[in-house]
């Protein structure tokens, strides 16, 4: 068994990449780290894909009632929605040290999203910094890439590698490792729609982006969901990238529909967006927040010359 320390004492945060390799490994190193939780009278989440999550709920029956699953293909279909979900599990246990399995990226995900999830990782450390709790991160070391692997090296403190948990000499800054993710997005597909916006037209950005999207496949939900992102984002160009902006709308062979929305704006905090705001915060956020939980996909890319946010919406 494998077994992974918690973090110790008040403000200790513990993060740990463990690679894997087969069902054995895995049940064997994640179902250590779970029954090491609840021995110590723990709350534990395990948040990783449907496949894994029923093997981990096999092996555990049990052991314990203080165990949440939750699989991460619909949680984490949007990488930039799982920090959100792992504060509020921790914060709803104030007071106890959490205990937190998530597995973010898997065989088959898209370039882009493992992009996002790399992100995500190196969010983690800035995000839980001063927190009491204990993060592992699953790789199948067989599924994925050498390129994958080697950057779970620098978004993890330690890893755990043939049963021995070592200091990853590789492990990077955030800002650093999210500065690598910043890479040139494509070129949107041939007959984008746009429109260029200012002051006094999201009204007319909310109607052009409706009367786009009843010519593609979404359902009337789904069309909801990318009219609402949108518009958040529209809103966000007005209010804080300079009053203006441009919207670009493009269907994606298939696998829906992207939306493109470019301003002069800024991103001074990271984490805008993946954390949940409080109901009575003043600091913004709230808009992005909101396009995260709307969209299976969000791009953002901030340089020199402005922001652009991409937001993918999946027919189902």
């Amino acid at each position: 068994m494998i077994t992974v320390p918690a973090a110790n004492g008040p403000g200790a945060f513990v993060h740990p990449a463990l690679f894997y390799q087969g069902l054995d490994e895995y049940l064997a190193g994640v179902g250590g780290f779970v029954r090491t939780a609840l021995g110590s009278d723990e709350p534990v989440l395990v948040a990783v894909p449907g496949p894994r999550l029923d093997a981990l709920r096999d092996s555990l029956a049990g052991t314990g009632s203080d165990i949440e699953y939750v699989d991460m293909t619909r949680l984490g279909r949007n990488p930039g929605r799982i920090l959100a979900a792992l504060q509020d599990f921790a914060e709803r246990h104030e007071g106890r040290s959490a205990r937190i399995v998530g597995e973010p990226i898997w065989p088959g995900r898209t370039a882009a999203e493992v992009l996002e999830a790399t992100r995500h990782e190196a969010l983690i450390n800035t995000a839980f910094a001063g927190r009491d709790a204990t993060i592992l991160c699953p790789y199948d070391v067989t599924g994925l890439s050498e390129d994958v692997v080697a950057d779970a090296r620098r978004t993890h403190p330690t890893v755990i590698e043939k049963g021995r948990e070592l200091p990853s000499p590789a492990y990077t800054d955030a800002a650093a490792v999210c500065g690598g993710c910043d890479l040139p997005l494509p070129e949107p597909a041939p007959g984008a729609g746009s429109l260029d916006y200012v002051s006094g037209d999201l009204a007319l950005v909310r109607d052009f982006a409706e009367s786009w999207a009843r010519g593609t496949s979404l359902s009337p939900g789904r069309r909801g969901d990318l009219i609402l992102a949108v518009s958040e984002a529209a809103a966000n160009s007005l209010a804080h990238g300079g009053g203006r902006g441009t919207l670009r709308l493009w269907t994606a062979g298939g696998q829906g529909v992207v939306a493109e929305v470019q301003d002069g704006g800024r991103l001074a905090d990271p984490l805008a967006g993946r954390r949940r705001p409080a109901l009575a915060s003043t600091n913004g956020g709230r808009g992005l927040w909101m396009i995260h939980q709307l969209c299976d996909l969000v791009e953002i890319r901030a340089t020199h010359t402005g922001l652009t946010l991409r937001l993918h919406v999946a027919d189902a």
